[in-house]
């Protein structure tokens, strides 16, 4: 991915409505709306599923691949913890992140990852579990 001005990127951008456990109109899903917090001009892919039962923060110029899975909570492990993407941090298409994680601020996470660890501000991650390939120079 290219850096670029993310202002650019959202040129013309409108916060979606959004109903409990239906699409919005740009084709992606939350259930426990009332714990998202979507920053100014995020970008979510459609067919993203996003659980906000313990919080989910996409701040400032995020941008969420389709067919993505955030989960704050999993009902497999039990694990929970509100997940927090920073700003301008971006998440590659059927990335699945899970509870607790934080990915810091114009970090990059690879397609079809799977994070279940923080990633640090200005890297590059990938793979399954998703690991660290590169930082970022000069942010």
């Amino acid at each position: 991915m290219a850096d670029s001005d993310p202002t650019e990127r959202f040129s013309n951008w409108d916060y979606p409505e959004i109903e409990e456990g239906k699409l919005t109109r740009y084709n992606w899903i939350v259930q426990h709306k009332e714990n998202l917090v979507l920053g100014y001009k995020t970008d979510i892919g459609a067919f993203t599923y996003i659980n906000a039962k313990y919080g989910v923060v996409l701040e400032d110029y995020a941008q969420i691949g389709s067919h993505c899975s955030i989960y704050s909570f999993s009902t497999i492990d039990d694990k929970m913890g509100q997940v927090l993407i920073k700003r301008n941090a971006r998440i590659g298409s059927h990335t699945v992140i899970m509870p607790g994680v934080t990915v810091g601020e114009n970090a990059v996470v690879g397609a079809h990852s799977f994070v279940n660890k923080d990633v640090p501000a200005n890297a590059v991650v990938a793979g399954v579990p998703a690991r660290q390939l590169q930082l970022k120079q000069g942010g």
